[in-house]
């Protein structure tokens, strides 16, 4: 019988990080508890990565999760905003990992692939997908409902990881 792991997704943002957690029983989710944490908008940079490491860092404690994704940098045109999400990316990759908590990666095409089939969806498509396999999900966000959609993503693909690394080790 396969057992429960409970896998944190996270996307990372400066302004609002979103999170979901979710339980995987074999192919069986199940929702557990979504949530957005909102930086000031104003502030220092370092203020504002502090907010986000410490609500990361409530939610491990608090949830417990035995695994973890994270949303790759989508690399856009202006590449400042691109190394100022990176860090907010560092923060979602550093809060779990020093919990002792395995972190996977995933680009924003392989999620929306994953939960909606094309690599090129919407947020409407994003949520209402993760609606339909997690009905009792509540997200407060398009943050919070994309964590969701990490997660799932991480589920459907961490057999195969799991493989993959047996294999070069």
């Amino acid at each position: 019988m396969a057992s429960t792991i409970r896998i944190l997704g996270i996307d990372p943002g400066l302004r609002r990080t979103g999170w979901g957690l979710i339980e995987s029983r074999g192919n069986n989710l199940s929702f557990v508890a979504a949530g957005t944490v909102r930086a000031p908008l104003d502030g220092e940079m370092a203020h504002r990565l502090v907010v986000l490491h410490k609500g990361l860092t409530e939610i491990v404690r608090g949830f417990e999760p035995e695994e973890a994704a994270v949303e790759q940098t989508f690399v856009n045109k202006d590449a400042s905003s691109t190394l100022k999400l990176g860090q907010a990316r560092g923060i979602a990759l550093l809060v779990p990992a020093l919990a002792g908590i395995s972190v996977a990666e995933y680009s924003p095409n392989s999620v929306k692939k994953t939960i909606v089939g094309a690599g090129h969806a919407s947020k409407e498509q994003i949520r209402m997908m993760v609606s339909v396999l997690l009905p009792k999900a509540q997200f407060d966000s398009d943050d919070s409902a994309d964590a969701l959609a990490i997660a799932i993503c991480h589920a459907h693909h961490r057999v195969s990881i799991a493989r993959m690394k047996a294999l070069s080790a």
